[in-house]
């Protein structure tokens, strides 16, 4: 079966996978091309290029010059719909929400017969139009609504998140695909270490600074009833998406002052890794379609925070790897309470999640179940 993926900003010629829709379609990518689909990722950049990734597929980038936020694709890519994939038969998986590109590419793609998956990463819930609503909304009845009505199916994370579809008046066919383990990436088990139960209890959260959407505003507050009681850092370590110095300045005025210290990105080591010179991962996002760090702080053998919104929330409360919180100042230190009372532990039950994910949540096992379902749906 050809299979399409469209990403607008997917990395051209092979450079690295760094942020968290990239590292998702690759990994999505990969699986596919292991259950013998021929697999194609389509992306735009400044210049045009064409390579055969490591895994399986290929990547094809388009060049398109206009502002990253724009209806019109690149001329490159309209050409390769009509001229390749219309005639050839197969389905694209467009990936995003609230972008003109996503809209735009759902449009050619009907107009030329193809049929196309939604996958919109995130949920449609409440806390997503809690920010720039007043854009939202409106992008919502004009563009958005319409695109995941004429999609042959849309693609979530959880299918819990499918309700919020059906309560937006959204009737389209769900199918659901978590995100996966890029095994490659996974440290053995004997390079594992916990620290001892005298040492002071870290913390962590890896992503992008998004204060509202990763609930880091909550997390820092929570961390004063806590740090009250408990000797406990916290490291937040990312790239900026704009909150970095807000968040530094609400840190550094509370009273968990001294108690949590930022960085950067590093992309020199994997996610598991950095994750695993911590105790505690957290994510008490308001909304999260997956989590994929929560993902990988499985592999690293952690224990979890997670907030009950996150797709990933399922999984780590049915392998027992950690605790479940409502995204609020109240239920995420009540969650980081529920932890520390057993740090005896931690140990057994970060390998549990860790067997979990390796078992449960390989790409390859993932996308045969998504492959089955897209051929009924060309089909």
């Amino acid at each position: 079966m050809r299979i399409a993926l469209y990403l607008k900003h997917f990395p051209a010629a092979g450079a690295p996978l760094n942020r968290g829709t990239s590292i998702a379609v690759g990994g999505l990518a990969s699986g596919l091309a292991a259950n013998g689909a021929q697999v194609t990722v389509l992306c735009e950049g400044p210049t045009r290029s064409s390579v055969k990734a490591d895994h399986g597929y290929a990547v094809e980038c388009f060049v398109n010059r206009r502002p990253y936020r724009t209806f019109m694709l690149a001329p490159g890519l309209r050409r390769y719909v009509a001229e390749q994939l219309a005639p050839r038969g197969g389905l694209c998986l467009v990936n995003g929400m609230f972008h003109p590109g996503v809209y735009a590419m759902g449009h050619w793609l009907r107009r030329h017969g193809v049929p196309y998956v939604v996958a919109p990463h995130d949920p449609y819930d409440r806390a997503v139009f809690g920010t720039n609503a007043h854009l939202k909304w409106p992008y919502w009845y004009l563009f958005e609504r319409a695109l995941l009505r004429q999609a042959s199916a849309i693609q979530v994370l959880d299918a819990r998140h499918g309700a919020c579809l059906r309560g937006l008046g959204i009737g389209t066919h769900i199918i659901e695909t978590p995100n996966g383990i890029a095994e490659s990436e996974v440290p053995a088990e004997h390079e594992l270490r916990w620290c001892a139960a005298t040492e002071p209890v870290r913390l962590v959260f890896l992503g992008r600074l998004d204060a509202y959407n990763k609930g880091l505003d909550i997390l820092i507050n929570a961390l004063t009833p806590v740090a009250a009681l408990a000797n406990v850092r916290l490291t937040i370590r990312g790239p900026d998406g704009g909150d970095r110095a807000r968040l530094e300045a609400q840190a550094a005025a509370g009273m968990a002052a001294g108690k949590v210290v930022f960085h950067g990105p590093d992309y020199q080591r994997s996610a598991p890794r950095i994750i695993g010179d911590h105790d505690v991962f957290c994510l008490p996002s308001r909304f999260e379609g997956f989590g994929l760090a929560a993902l990988e702080a499985m592999l690293a053998a952690r224990v979890l925070l997670v907030s009950g919104r996150a797709g990933i929330a399922r999984h780590v409360q049915a392998s027992g790897c950690g605790a479940i919180a409502e995204p609020t100042v109240a239920g995420v230190a009540e969650g980081l309470f529920t932890l520390l009372r057993r740090r005896a532990e931690w140990r057994d039950m970060g390998l549990a999640g860790r067997r979990y994910a390796l078992t449960k949540l390989k790409w390859k096992d993932i996308a045969a179940a998504t492959l089955a379902q897209y051929e009924g749906l060309v089909a």
